[in-house]
């Protein structure tokens, strides 16, 4: 199946969209890590460790809608609708430990994002960041219409062919630096 190789942007509904968490949202010790079932944590390099629900998801973030379509090694090409807030907007609620105007500082993180089947992906903060890659990644809180409350909400990466990057009723996202034990291998 051919696809174009430029993302589909993602338009917005009508929602509100206040900068802030609301006080509903919870922290998460970080010794456990662990989000209570139907949430989801935000670990690793962060100064607010929290958990969220699909339904704070969708109360307290801007929902952009996006229609993919990608390829499943089992199932074929997909097609959906789905619908949630930028990854980028919602990951600010956890405070990543980086100095925002250093922007070499920020392309060293990473993002990890872990499903509720074991299935998990990796970002770099730079693919995200609207002064790098800018993608339209989301925390879908509704697929095809449908409310993800009881299955927990999806990452998707409009911008990948392949399906491998959707993560499905996401349980944790943690946010970390890159740290090399040692230098690169130089071409030679």
């Amino acid at each position: 199946m051919s696809r174009p190789n430029t993302a589909p942007q993602p338009t917005t509904t009508a929602a509100p969209a206040p900068a802030l968490v609301s006080a509903t949202a919870t922290a998460v010790p970080s010794t456990t890590g662990l989000a209570p079932s139907g949430s989801f944590a935000f670990r690793g390099d962060v100064a607010r460790p929290t958990t969220l629900t699909v339904a704070d998801l969708r109360r307290d973030w801007e929902q952009h809608r996006v229609g993919v379509i990608f390829d499943c090694a089992t199932a074929g090409p997909q097609h959906h609708t789905f619908a949630g807030p930028l990854l980028r907007e919602v990951v600010a609620v956890a405070h990543p430990r980086f100095d925002p105007a250093r922007r070499k500082e920020r392309s060293r993180f990473l993002i990890a994002v872990g499903g509720g089947d074991g299935h998990h992906a990796l970002l770099s903060w730079a693919e995200i960041d609207a002064d790098f890659g800018d993608a339209p990644v989301l925390l879908a809180t509704r697929m095809d219409d449908r409310d993800l409350d009881g299955d927990g909400p999806q990452l998707v990466v409009p911008s990948d062919r392949c399906g491998a990057r959707y993560v499905s009723a996401v349980t944790g996202i943690w946010i970390g630096l890159l740290r090399l034990a040692g230098t690169l291998p130089s071409e030679g």
